[in-house]
């Protein structure tokens, strides 16, 4: 193997950002947020979904909103009106009108 290209593997913090859940997993991810944790100074990468988050490990109960899909579309269609029927409005009948009929 060329040492050029071997990827450089650390520990890494995750924390998941659904439930707050952190822990330290070996791998290649780098990132430039760091955090103390257990002390030793680790970069964090921040997951929107984990094991403690997951609906199949934590049996369905769990309502996941993965980066705020709801209230991206809410805020998309806040401003959008329901189209209103229209209604044809017939002139009032005016005396001239009554006579003639």
């Amino acid at each position: 193997m060329q040492k050029e290209k071997q990827v450089p593997y650390h520990d890494v913090l995750f924390v998941d950002s659904t439930t707050g859940l952190k822990f330290v997993c070996g791998t290649t991810i780098t990132s430039d947020q760091k955090e103390m944790y257990e002390g030793r100074e680790l970069p964090v990468v921040i997951v929107p979904i984990s094991s403690a988050s997951h609906p199949l490990f934590v049996g369905g109960e769990a309502i996941v909103d993965a980066e705020g899909r709801v209230d991206r579309f809410k805020k998309r269609y806040q401003n959008v009106q329901k189209p209103q029927p229209k209604v044809e409005q017939k002139p009032a009948p005016t005396k001239a009108s009554r006579k003639k009929a």
